[in-house]
């Protein structure tokens, strides 16, 4: 059985941040576990432009911004394992002040085998959902693709879906998949969003559907398909403010094929076989503020954790669940060297445990979908710490605001607060020194008077 201070599941975008961080951060024997061919994760299907900017000051293509990261690691020389699925994710004790995790991973070349690790990074990613999930009545014809899948084929195998295409919902790759659909020759008949809002960012509703002349539809969905053997067209509805469909308001659009964009759900199979909480709002697991999950060296980061907006922000994130990884290795040795009270020895990093002690909770609020982190140590807080939220539903001229116990702190006053855009606020250590014996931190979303 194999032994790294740090095994990270997945070898996307915020498994490779966060092995690069760990490195530079003191930490050597570490393990990246891959489960594609390739590093680099979804950005090797995203050949638009659009990513780096904040990372790297520049705009990049999904495969470039991966190579930077890819060319990091191997100058590291961080070992990786491609074609490697991790099936399960364990913890014990062995008379260590902390449990040792074991990882169990199968591959062609080594068969199933294990793997021992001091902290677990979990960096798996999310996926799309699928038709199940939407209870469209119909056939199940060939022709019917997450957008995701048809991004893979044009993109990466070289295939074309379908000619004549209808989008079901609004995320990010449904509208990037439009554009580059109509590009590459087919006829994208419209967008149907069920919300009355779109799902993806302004500047891809401006780019990939407004400039090519491609309508969306809000509060429009798909209720029925037709065709056995292939998509041959299907029903569009307006839906009411429950999401149920308005009898009359059918159009018909004949079609080959239905792209489903219909949102993403982080990876977290492998989380809850392993014990780890999870927040219902986010699918993904509830953490501190060192991203740190329920389990104790067990942390988490990227779209495992909640689904991001922007690769620069799962950069960021799992940049800090690298140094908080390496803090926590720090600190178990130190408190492995005490034999007289393990959790006790002075060390330069915080001790991290998964008890309650002085912990604060984050709750979300009047209009604020979820945050992440749930649970904040004011005693960790290295300066300031980013807390990142989403809303729940459309907010114009409106103020998220932050309050400490009953006392309003702060506030981001924004023009439009929109459900596709992740938000986020810092909270400094000197706003934590000025309210001791804090118990709960409360954001919510108020209105303009």
């Amino acid at each position: 059985m194999k032994t790294y201070d740090i095994v990270i599941i997945g070898g996307g975008p915020a498994g490779l941040a966060a092995a690069v961080s760990a490195k530079d951060h003191g930490i050597d024997s570490i393990l990246i576990l891959e489960r594609d061919r390739e590093l680099g994760g979804i950005l090797n299907q995203c050949i638009h432009n659009g990513f780096g900017l904040h990372t790297f000051g520049e705009e990049l293509t999904g495969p470039e911004y991966a190579a930077r990261f890819i060319a990091q690691a191997m100058d590291r020389r961080i070992e990786y394992m491609l074609n490697t699925m991790v099936v399960d994710i364990s913890a014990f004790h062995t008379g260590e002040p902390l449990p040792v995790k074991k990882v169990t991973a199968i591959n062609s070349e080594d068969g199933f085998f294990e793997i021992t690790a001091k902290a677990v990074i979990l960096a798996m990613g999310c996926r799309e959902r699928p038709r199940g999930a939407l209870n469209i009545p119909g056939y199940r014809p060939a022709g019917i693709f997450s957008a995701g899948t048809a991004q893979r084929l044009v993109n990466l195998e070289g295939y074309l879906p379908g000619r004549k295409v209808v989008i079901l919902g609004s995320g990010d790759i449904g509208l990037i998949m439009a554009r580059r659909l109509t590009l590459e020759g087919a006829e994208v008949q419209a967008v149907a969003e069920v919300m009355p809002y779109s799902g993806g960012l302004k500047r891809n509703i401006v780019q990939c559907l407004e400039d090519y002349g491609i309508p969306l539809k809000l509060s429009h969905t798909v209720i029925d398909i037709r065709g056995k053997d292939r998509v041959e067209g299907v029903t569009i509805s307006r839906v009411d403010d429950n999401r149920r469909p308005i009898p009359g308001t059918e159009e018909y659009y004949p079609c080959d094929t239905l792209l489903l964009s219909v949102g993403l759900i982080p990876e977290n199979e492998l989380s809850e076989k392993a014990g780890v909480k999870l927040n219902p709002a986010t699918r993904g697991p509830v953490v501190n503020e060192s991203l740190e999950t329920s389990i104790p060296g067990i942390f988490a980061c990227g779209n495992v954790l909640h689904v991001h907006d922007l690769v620069d922000y799962v950069s960021d994130e799992a940049a800090a669940a690298g140094r908080w990884a390496a803090r926590f290795i720090a600190a178990h040795a130190a408190a492995s060297s005490d034999t007289s009270n393990h959790l006790s020895a002075p060390v330069s990093a915080p001790v991290q445990t998964a008890d309650t002690e002085n912990a604060v909770s984050v709750i979300s609020s009047d209009g604020i979908r979820y945050t992440v982190p749930s649970i904040i140590h004011p005693g960790r807080i290295e300066k300031s710490l980013t807390v990142r939220f989403r809303v729940d539903s459309v907010y114009h001229n409106s103020s998220a605001a932050v309050y400490f116990d009953s006392e309003k702190i702060k506030q981001k006053k924004k023009r439009i607060f929109a459900p596709g855009e992740m938000e986020e606020l810092k909270i400094t250590e000197d706003d934590l020194k000025s309210c001791p014996g804090l118990k709960t931190i409360t954001l919510r979303i108020e209105k303009k008077q």
